[in-house]
């Protein structure tokens, strides 16, 4: 038996043991059909991936049970996958003066047709909201042997009906109740400093608009004539274009040059911003805004934060956002979970979550054992989910592995109940008579 597939199996026995027995197991053959690829060729389909896997009718049939009905959640899979991680030491937090990332995105699982319980949300291709099945993703990143690997910390659902605005308002909610105190939220563009300050997070890293706007949070000269000022002094880190002239940027309060990856970053800051629709107050949330400028981009790229750190803190603290959007991209085209037959209401959360969770899983495993090439023409094989995938494809599922004794099939008596059609075979209702009155 190889040793990844040996690793993997040990992996997902830690996950499901704590189960309900017999769910338990289910669910390790559905997370190894995900890992190993199962549901890309079946195009989504439970039963064909499953069946490709050796499984018997019955079997498979358990498994469809599980995912429908079983007593689980995704965070009871998810607390012990962590807890393998940080206890094999492999995975080490990334660390900038101090501050952990702790990235937020939002995803969708799209369902066109699906109706019933579904919101919209926004596709970038399509470039308009579509029908979907949204989650929120909350994870650490951290390094394993040089590379910057994401693990989650939680998958928050979309409630029936919610649309992104709603889902993302759920998210930073969540993470302001999870940040811990070392940890930053950093979050891409689509979100405002207005809603992150309302949710309550402590410390953020956030990308803005180039065309964005702030104000100082004190107040001009007064004039001799007109109504005293409110607001303070408009900031324009850049300049921008209107009706055929220029309005000019705001000079800096800072500037910064720093060396990453061999190139000379410059950065303008501009300190105790208010927002723009903000009145002078001191009991306003202040922030900075900070402008880089990298020589490989063309446009330059602007971050809101809270901390008073350095520019290149934030710098890297938002680079390390990054890693959250690999998750999806395993699980949806790598994994083949981007169409899915499935339409009971809980199946349709539960299956994206278990593709999500064993996203993460490959991700971490590819990153740990050593690469294997996956024929005579990989001559310099990498560590990526895809050869590992395909390294757990060839294998199969290895039968004569012994799994733990609490991993099996629960033996329930079933015999005194109907099967077949009969049980769920439809019957008239009897018409209950009243008697007469007298």
């Amino acid at each position: 038996m190889a040793a990844a597939v040996e690793q993997t199996l040990r992996l997902l026995e830690q996950m499901v043991q704590g189960l309900p027995i017999g769910t338990n197991q289910a669910l390790l053959y559905l997370l190894w059909a995900l890992l190993c690829g199962a549901f890309l060729y079946s195009r989504g389909a439970i039963f064909p991936a499953l069946q490709s896997l050796g499984l018997t009718a019955a079997q498979v049939r358990r498994c469809g049970q599980a995912l429908r009905k079983g007593a689980w959640a995704v965070g009871d899979l998810l607390s012990p996958f962590r807890a393998y991680v940080l206890a094999q030491g492999r995975w080490q937090a990334q660390r900038y003066e101090g501050f952990r990332p702790l990235a937020g995105d939002t995803t969708a699982f799209w369902r066109p047709r699906l109706k019933g319980w579904v919101g919209k949300f926004f596709h970038s291709l399509a470039g308009k909201a579509l029908k979907g099945i949204g989650f929120g993703l909350l994870v650490e990143v951290g390094n394993v042997g040089g590379r910057r690997i994401p693990l989650l910390r939680r998958i928050l659902r979309a409630e029936e009906g919610d649309n992104q605005e709603f889902l993302t308002r759920r998210l930073l909610r969540a993470a302001a109740a999870d940040l811990k105190p070392d940890e930053v939220l950093v979050y891409d563009a689509g979100v405002s400093v207005a809603e992150v300050q309302k949710a309550g997070v402590a410390r953020y890293v956030l990308r803005v608009r180039e065309n964005c706007t702030a104000r100082r949070n004190e107040l001009p000269q007064r004039k001799q004539q007109g109504h005293p000022p409110e607001y303070g002094p408009l900031v324009r880190p850049l300049p921008r274009r209107y009706r055929g002239r220029t309005i000019p940027a705001t000079p800096p309060d800072e500037e910064q040059e720093f060396h990453y990856q061999g190139r000379v970053i410059q950065a303008q800051g501009w300190h105790d911003l208010v927002r723009s629709d903000q009145k002078v107050s001191a009991q306003n949330e202040t922030f900075s805004i900070w402008v880089f400028r990298d020589p490989r981009y063309r446009t330059p790229l602007v971050l809101l934060t809270n901390l008073l750190v350095s520019a290149e803190t934030v710098f890297r603290l938002y680079l390390d956002r990054w890693p959250v959007e690999q998750i999806p991209q395993v699980a949806k085209p790598l994994l083949g979970l981007e169409r899915q037959w499935v339409f009971a209401q809980e199946s349709t959360r539960r299956l994206p979550e278990l593709a999500l969770l064993a996203a993460n899983v490959l991700l971490y495993q590819a990153a740990v054992l050593p690469p294997v090439p996956t024929g005579f023409w990989d001559w310099q094989p990498r560590q990526s989910p895809g050869r590992l995938r395909r390294v757990l494809e060839q294998a199969g599922f290895p039968k004569d592995y012994p799994l733990n004794g609490r991993i099996r099939e629960k033996r329930s008596v079933t015999a005194h109940l109907p099967k077949g059609v009969e049980a769920h075979r439809r019957h008239k209702a009897i018409p209950r008579t009243i008697p007469a009155a007298s």
